[in-house]
């Protein structure tokens, strides 16, 4: 069931505090209307409380064990949880945590996990222990039909309770009972050689024209394009070598002869210290991955593209373009069935 008992976050910034009636709710009444700065509501029949961490903490000690939803916007710290549930999320996470790191996910994912953890927990507001099957279908039902969240962030969703109950609370029985939403088959949007061109040309600026000239030619995500060093290219083999690519695995990619000369003057203009190849706006760090998604998006608007476009589509455009100049099936399915495979593990 849905929890009856509401705790939001108003657009003013103020709690807003809701339940319906029932024998024991004049309870919570008196406790609340002893709260000051409290404001009723009668024509939407909700409280309206002060934002601050005390007023918080009082409400959840007013409702006690009763099944609260709290709106994670309001980013209530352990301290506001009761100390049963302080000591239990803390060692749950924690233990999450480390079998994270021990298994090898990246940073990436391991924060993406504990989010979606954090929120199942504080939706149901229990032990994760105590919980089964019916109580994680009911949470991913809340976040379809009234979060509206995309099917990416459900299959996520899916994918970081499982690894909860079936790799850190060893209860395979209810990992295996979450379903996961069926993949949904769209075909990727593809940019043409033109547009491709017409994109790169928009693009005045040596380093960002480089990087975006990479992720296309050598067909690389974003996140691998941020992180190459400068002793990851070798111009004698015209190679270049992705670490910690998807799934932390290596690999080696063609660089062209054109990528290779934008690399060139790049390099001369810019000069960069350190060992990153494309440095954020200091030396010792990377250019972040947003950084080149807006670089992208603005080169886009500029050359006047109207398609619905990303960064990442270069990479699928890449492998049309080899169709379409008489490359071999076989050649792009062996790439296509090795990308999946790193995708997969």
């Amino acid at each position: 069931m849905k929890p009856e008992i509401r705790i939001l976050k108003e657009e003013s910034g103020r709690i807003k505090a809701s339940f319906p009636y029932n024998p024991i709710n004049p309870i919570f009444v008196e406790k609340i209307k002893a709260t000051k700065g409290r404001r009723w509501h009668p024509e939407e029949r909700f409280w309206s409380l002060p934002n601050t961490p005390d007023v918080l903490k009082e409400l959840l000690r007013i409702f006690g064990d009763e099944k609260v939803y709290l709106d994670p916007a309001l980013k209530v710290s352990s301290y506001q949880r009761t100390d049963a549930q302080t000591q239990a999320w803390a060692e749950i996470t924690e233990a999450v945590k480390k079998e994270l790191k021990l298994r090898g996910y990246s940073q990436k994912t391991r924060k993406a996990y504990l989010h979606h953890i954090d929120r199942y927990l504080r939706y149901l507001g229990k032990d994760p222990r105590e919980l089964n099957g019916n109580h994680i279908r009911e949470y991913l039902l809340y976040l379809i039909q009234k979060e509206k969240v995309s099917r990416a962030y459900h299959n996520q969703a899916v994918s970081a309770l499982k690894f909860l109950y079936g790799r850190v609370l060893r209860r395979i029985e209810v990992s295996g009972e979450i379903p996961r939403p069926r993949k949904e088959r769209k075909l990727p949007s593809v940019l043409s050689e033109e547009e491709v061109l017409k994109i790169l040309e928009a693009v005045r600026n040596l380093k960002h024209r480089a990087i975006l000239m990479l992720i296309y030619s050598a067909v690389l995500r974003v996140s691998e394009a941020v992180k190459l060093q400068i002793a990851d290219i070798d111009k004698d083999r015209h190679l270049l070598r992705v670490q910690g690519g998807k799934g932390q695995k290596d690999r080696y990619t063609v660089l062209s002869e054109v990528t290779l000369q934008a690399l060139r003057e790049y390099w001369k203009t810019y000069r960069p210290k350190g060992k990153w190849l494309f440095p954020g706006s200091r030396d010792e760090r990377p250019l972040t991955t947003r950084s080149v998604e807006k670089i992208f998006e603005k080169a886009v608007k500029k050359a006047g593209i109207q398609k619905r476009v990303t960064v990442h589509t270069l990479r699928h455009s890449f492998a049309t373009h080899l169709l379409e100049s008489g490359t071999d099936l076989r050649y792009i399915g062996e790439n296509h069935e090795r990308d999946k495979r790193t995708k997969s593990s």
